[in-house]
């Protein structure tokens, strides 16, 4: 029996069924998943069954995609966030190979290809798959870890764009193969995100943080303090919003991405102007009495009023971070969801991330949190998700309104805008 009829037979049989509530929560389709799983195998059989460098059997690995819950833009000045690893997924078919390349088919992108020969850094690839694959290789290179050659094809259903972390998911996809199939797992979620970052940093050409790497790795809701950026502080937390009687929704207000670089570029930017005003390089050495005792004074030297209200929104989330956190592992839904109501409407009156001022009549998110706020009539929360400016708000909704709600937000910004999710316990792994 060949390394494709094995894994098929494997998941016809149910080999995957004991995980399934890890991975998607307590609301899914066993029969629907089997299928995708299945799908997964026989594309990868199509693609690559004349290769003649593969060996060993045929795996199955799933890395999960992300919401922020708490922290919003704080990341980048070593803030706090709440994070929760989700029920949507990347899947990946793979099999090593004794060539030294690395052939990855992302289902609706072109094919890459990495030699692993040869690991410099090449500008022709930056902002490509190729450049991350290339990068995360290295990162593994420079641990003193082992690196081999693998094929490898991938499904998604973490939506693209909507701060859900899609590109993320695909990073630490890469890195689970090569930790899992030629260092036994030697490695940990944050020092899989560490060499995520790495390859984003350097390689991709993107300065971003940690977060989202180590919420599409580590599993479960978990706060993440950056005051030390290369050794985060987890706290882990084990919680279900839907034992509380809340679905965790997102809505896609479907909103341009395009041309918003200088909005997303401003918010670190100007945080750390104040910052530099105290003499630190970020807000997270500065405290809020003595920012809050200095606001005149930074009114003259910055001119900019909006960089002081930004700098007070981080400020105060980050102690909102620590107030959620205590909230969840009190068991206190009522006091969590006052702190999310609390963290949207410092995003949108101080942080002003809702949307674009260079674009003022393009405003989905703050529709979507009119409407929303109408729709639950002081039940639940709602506020901004990840970036902001365009994209996705985040709701609580009671579970009996649930259907409801995403048929109205549904009408109002097209039909599968509306996206509830459930929380996945599971780290990013290999499955079979």
């Amino acid at each position: 029996m060949t390394s494709f009829e094995t894994a098929r037979k494997q998941v016809e049989e149910g080999a995957l069924h004991a995980v399934y509530p890890q991975l998607y929560g307590n609301s899914f389709n066993t029969e629907v998943l089997d299928k995708r799983y299945k799908n997964l195998i026989e594309i990868h059989n199509k693609l690559y069954k004349n290769n003649a460098h593969a060996s060993g059997p045929l795996h199955l690995f799933s890395t999960a995609g992300r919401s922020e819950l708490g922290g919003n833009h704080t990341d980048h000045n070593l803030g706090k966030v709440i994070a929760a690893t989700i029920n949507l997924d990347t899947i990946g078919a793979v099999r090593r190979t004794d060539d030294g390349l690395v052939i990855l088919k992302s289902e609706g992108f072109p094919v890459v290809e990495v030699d692993l020969n040869n690991l410099g850094v090449r500008e022709e690839e930056r902002n490509t798959t190729d450049a991350l694959l290339r990068g995360i290789a290295d990162g593994f290179v420079k641990r003193g870890l082992k690196i081999g050659g693998w094929i490898a094809n991938t499904s998604t259903n973490v939506l693209k764009g909507s701060g859900l972390s899609s590109s993320a998911a695909i990073e630490m996809l890469c890195a689970t193969i090569f930790n899992s199939l030629y260092n036994d797992d030697a490695l940990t979620p944050v020092e899989l995100a560490i060499i995520g970052k790495y390859a984003e940093n350097v390689y991709f050409g993107k300065p971003s943080g940690l977060m989202d790497q180590i919420a599409c790795a580590e599993g479960g809701v978990v706060g993440i303090d950056f005051k030390d950026p290369d050794n985060p502080v987890l706290t882990p937390i084990d919680f279900a919003f839907s034992d509380y009687g809340y679905s965790l929704v997102i809505v896609d207000t479907k909103g341009d991405h395009a041309d918003l670089t200088p909005d997303y570029a401003a918010v670190p930017l100007e945080m750390r102007m104040i910052a530099s005003y105290f003499g630190k390089h970020v807000l997270r050495d500065v405290g809020i009495e003595e920012f809050i005792a200095a606001i005149p004074l930074l009114r003259k030297k910055s001119n900019n009023d909006r960089a002081v209200l930004r700098a007070y929104h981080f400020l105060t989330e980050n102690e909102r971070v620590d107030g959620m956190l205590s909230a969840l592992q009190r068991k206190d839904m009522d006091g969590y969801l006052r702190l999310v109501r609390q963290s949207g409407d410092s995003s949108y009156k101080f942080l002003q991330n809702l949307y674009s001022s260079a674009h003022p009549a393009d405003q989905g998110l703050p529709i979507a949190i009119a409407l929303t706020e109408r729709f639950l009539n002081g039940t639940g929360a709602c506020r901004v998700h990840g970036g902001g400016f365009a994209g996705t708000i985040q709701a609580y909704v009671p579970l009996d309104s649930t259907e409801a709600y995403a048929y109205e937000m549904d009408s109002v910004f097209g039909s599968g805008s509306t996206t509830v999710l459930s929380i996945r316990s599971l780290k990013s792994s290999l499955l079979l």
